[in-house]
């Protein structure tokens, strides 16, 4: 039987002599039709938004492009047709999936001076389409940065301020568990929405909103393109300490948090279990019309104990290897980071596929007038933070999310001797990937 590493060996060999980095370079065509896969629910919105970009630029520059959505098993198919030299030419993708794309060689890089516009690009945008070795292997359309959505109505019931600090927004989040916000004369509300899941990690996903903001980290930069383990430096235990006392000590999270990923999280907060939710802007749009506008206010994170960083995101264009048709990969990533392609991505109110724009001279109140937009695009100019770029982000996530779960689910552990261990883990993954601070 073949190990996992034999596989991304073989799977790596046979993406490189596709490209022709091992051997012949594959002729170009630039009449060859386009084969775009876009990681999204195949009939959903996703991808309505992509097929109309799509068309779009195939009107703007004759290039054909069929486009092919896929959500269950995306990597496996991949790899698949990684296995018979005939990847797509062009692929949507998270941005954090760069490293694991990058590492299994599915990339081409990509020639910045080759795409018209790249200097109207947003520079923290396109540093996240870099891998570790400083090269450009993404070219980011879309971003987002999380934001506080707080049940504005319960708030003023309270006569309460929009928190401003760590202690205010622990302090309204008690006072959303314990004073009867929605006046049903029951105990039965809760201040913080957390999907604290081990699954596909999101606990550490959604705690990275704190841990950057109180001065720590999963891993730090050490130079070179190495890293080191950071989750037991005193930043990082702080931060830590201070999440985990909003659910052991002043238990203002919703119950089962531990169990949930982002569906019934996003739930708590829509069925008014929930006072208060750190999350992006794409949920607007569903608790518009489940919740009202009225009911519910978007705002900044307040400030931590270093500083106001939330989580960045975002869609990435990757140049597939072995393409044909370079000139027409190179088009179409132009056309889609264009301000014409970014107006185009931002369209309708739930078929878009560009949350915040990534090229500065698209102005966002332009398109879409609703300042609560604008809020969560400043959000993101000033403090929108990426996970490193390390060859395969994945498994830090998941050893994080697996410790913060147990810490919240067990509130005897040992939190500074829990956060030991899983700096030796990260510390194992980062030499695997060859990555690690001597």
């Amino acid at each position: 039987m073949r190990t996992a590493s034999t596989m991304l060996t073989c799977l790596v060999v046979l993406t490189a002599c596709s490209s022709g980095a091992a051997g012949t370079r594959v002729a170009q065509d630039a009449k060859a039709p386009l084969e775009l896969w876009t990681r999204t629910t195949p009939g959903g919105p996703g991808e309505q938004g992509t097929l109309k970009l799509a068309a779009a630029f195939e009107k703007a520059t004759g290039y054909k492009v069929k486009v092919t959505a896929i959500f269950d098993d995306f990597e496996t198919k991949m790899q698949q047709r990684a296995a018979q030299k005939d990847l797509p030419d062009i692929v949507m993708n998270d941005v954090a999936q760069l490293g694991t794309m990058q590492g299994q060689g599915l990339l081409r890089e990509i020639d910045l001076t080759k795409l018209a516009g790249a200097k109207d690009l947003s520079e923290r945008a396109l540093a996240s389409g870099k891998g570790v070795d400083g090269k450009q292997y993404g070219v980011p359309y879309s971003a987002q940065a999380t934001a506080l959505l707080i049940r504005k109505d319960w708030r003023e019931k309270l006569g309460l301020k929009p928190p401003r600090s760590w202690a205010d927004l622990a302090a309204l989040a008690k006072a959303f568990t314990e004073k009867d916000p929605d006046g049903n004369g029951r105990d039965d509300t809760y201040g913080l929405a957390a999907p604290l899941s081990t699954k596909r990690g999101y606990a550490s996903w959604y705690f990275s909103n704190f841990l950057w903001a109180g001065g720590g980290d999963f891993v730090a930069g050490a130079g070179g393109g190495t890293f080191r383990p950071a989750m037991s430096t005193p930043e990082s235990v702080a931060a830590t300490q201070w999440f985990r006392d909003l659910a052991c000590k002043d238990k203002v999270i919703q119950p089962g948090a531990v169990t949930m990923d982002t569906p019934p999280t996003n739930e708590t907060f829509e069925s008014g279990k929930s006072g208060m939710y750190v999350v992006g802007p794409y949920l607007m749009p569903r608790y518009d019309k489940s919740l009202g506008k009225d009911k519910y206010e978007v705002v900044p994170m307040p400030q931590g104990a270093k500083n106001a960083d939330v989580l960045a995101e975002g869609g990435a264009i990757y140049l597939m290897a072995g393409s044909p048709n370079n000139a027409g990969q190179d088009a179409f990533a132009s056309y889609a980071v264009s301000a014409e392609g970014q107006k185009i991505g931002m369209e309708g109110d739930t078929a878009y596929i560009v949350q915040l724009p990534v090229n500065k001279t698209v102005d966002i109140t332009q398109v879409r007038p609703d300042p609560r937009w604008k809020t969560y695009a400043e959000i993101y100019q000033s403090s929108g933070h990426y996970p490193p770029s390390i060859p395969n982000w994945t498994p830090v996530r998941q050893a994080a999310a697996d410790t913060l779960n147990a810490l919240v689910a067990d509130c005897g552990l040992d939190l500074t001797a829990e956060l030991r261990k899983l700096d030796t883990k990260l510390a194992e993954i980062l030499a695997e990937q060859g990555v690690a601070a001597s």
